[in-house]
C-alpha cells in the first residue's frame, strides 16, 4: 500500500508528503521500492536494466550515465555491468536490483529482507550503503528476519507477530522494557515461545 501497488482498504497514508490515494504518481517518484521479487530482466544486462529504469523515471541521457557509472562503482559492479542478468549469481542480481531501487536517489527507501541469501562480503557492501542512505537523512522502511542488521541499522524498531505490532521503540526502549538480553530472544517471547506460526 506504502508503494501504491495494492489499494488501501481504509484510511490512507503520506509519503514524502504525497497521499498515496491521491498522489501515486508522487509517491512512487519519491520511494525507491526492494523486495525479492523486484523484477530483472534475465537477456538484459546490469547496464541495459539501470538504463531502462533511469528513463522509466525520466531522468536523462547524462544523468544516467552519470549515476550507473556512481553505483557501479559503489556496488563493486564494474566487472559484471555488460553481463545478462540471467547469467549472474544471486549477490550479482541483488547489487543490480539495489541499484535499481536508488538510481533515481529518492528520499524514502522500502527495503524488505535486501541482504536474504547474500554471501558475507556482498551483504557488508549492502549494509554499508544502507548505512550511508541512513546517514544522509533518508527515510529507510527495512524488514529483515536478521535481528543483527535490525539493530544496527535501525533507529525504530517494531515486531510484528501474526501481523500485528507487538512492540516498537528504539533498541534501548525495548531491552529495557524486557529486562534486557537481545532481541531475538525478545521476539521468540513476543510471539509466545519456539514455532514456527509467524
Amino acid at each position: 500500500m506504502i508503494a501504491t501497488i495494492l489499494a488501501p482498504t481504509a484510511g490512507t497514508a503520506a509519503v514524502a508528503g504525497h497521499d498515496v490515494r491521491t498522489e501515486p504518481e508522487s509517491v512512487r517518484a519519491s520511494i525507491g521500492f526492494l523486495t525479492g521479487d523486484t523484477g530483472l530482466y534475465d537477456r538484459m544486462t546490469a547496464r541495459e536494466t539501470l538504463r531502462y529504469f533511469g528513463e522509466l523515471y525520466g531522468m536523462d541521457d547524462d544523468a544516467i550515465g552519470r549515476r550507473i557509472d556512481q553505483l557501479s562503482g559503489q556496488f563493486g559492479m564494474a566487472d559484471f555491468a555488460d553481463r545478462r542478468v540471467g547469467t549472474m549469481s544471486t549477490g550479482m542480481k541483488q547489487k543490480v536490483s539495489l541499484a535499481r531501487t536508488v538510481l533515481h536517489d529518492p528520499p524514502v527507501l522500502i527495503l524488505d529482507e535486501p541482504t536474504t541469501g547474500l554471501d558475507i562480503v556482498t551483504t557488508r557492501t549492502i549494509v554499508r550503503f544502507i548505512r550511508q542512505c541512513r546517514d544522509q537523512g533518508k527515510c529507510i522502511l527495512f524488514s529483515t528476519h536478521i535481528m543483527h542488521e535490525a539493530e544496527t541499522l535501525c533507529d525504530r524498531l517494531a515486531f510484528m507477530v501474526r501481523g500485528r505490532i507487538t512492540e516498537n521503540g528504539t533498541v534501548a526502549e525495548i531491552k529495557g522494557r524486557h529486562g534486557g538480553g537481545d532481541l531475538e530472544e525478545i521476539f521468540v517471547g513476543l510471539m509466545g515461545g519456539d514455532h514456527d506460526d509467524r
